[in-house]
């Protein structure tokens, strides 16, 4: 994004400690929906669903005594909007250890908006192998009116029905030295 230095926060709609809470929360539901840690491959698709799936990886631990697989997605080349990715995209390396064979993914990724980010992960993640189920965990979903594609998460952390003109940014503490989540906008003139 390269107007990023331009944007003007709005609102901020979550500290760290909420967002502790909802990756809190996240973690359980997974547990609770797979029956256990058992078979879990957690899948953070890059750059800011990887933290956010090491996070919730130590949590799913923290409760079940056992870590999930994991792994990392990079979609570059996958994306069919390389126009906003830039002319010569950045492609650092997809990094999935274990076999996905039978194994039930968690996608983990920092916001939902159009579904196109998430239907590239899929599309990456299939070239991999065949896993028993695909699920998806968002820390924000932008809500369904924004929605290009039949994609919906199964894990929400906060649901942020937003406007076209407003941006929702994750800040994490491995790229901006915060923990929280704000709405912004481009500035009027």
């Amino acid at each position: 994004m390269g107007d990023e230095i331009n944007l003007v926060e709005k609102s901020r709609i979550m500290d760290a400690a909420a967002m502790n809470r909802a990756l809190r929360r996240l973690s359980t539901e997974i547990v609770e929906k797979n029956q256990g840690a058992e078979g879990l491959y957690l899948v953070g698709i890059r750059r800011r669903g990887v933290p956010l799936a090491e996070k919730i990886r130590d949590k799913i631990e923290a409760i079940e005594g056992q870590a999930p697989l994991f792994g990392i997605l990079d979609i570059t080349l996958y994306r069919d909007d390389l126009s906003t990715v830039g002319a010569n995209p950045v492609v650092n390396r997809t990094e999935l250890t274990e076999d996905i064979e039978g194994k039930n993914i968690i996608l983990v990724d920092d916001v939902l908006y159009t579904g196109r980010t998430i239907r590239a992960a899929l599309d990456q993640l299939m070239d991999f192998g065949r896993p028993n189920k695909v699920q998806l965990a968002v820390l924000v979903d932008r809500g369904r009116e924004h929605r290009e594609l039949p994609i919906q998460a199964d894990f929400i952390g906060k649901l942020v029905p937003t406007k076209q003109t407003e941006i929702i940014k994750v800040m994490l503490k491995e790229f901006d030295d915060v923990e929280a989540v704000g709405i912004f906008e481009k500035p009027v003139d």
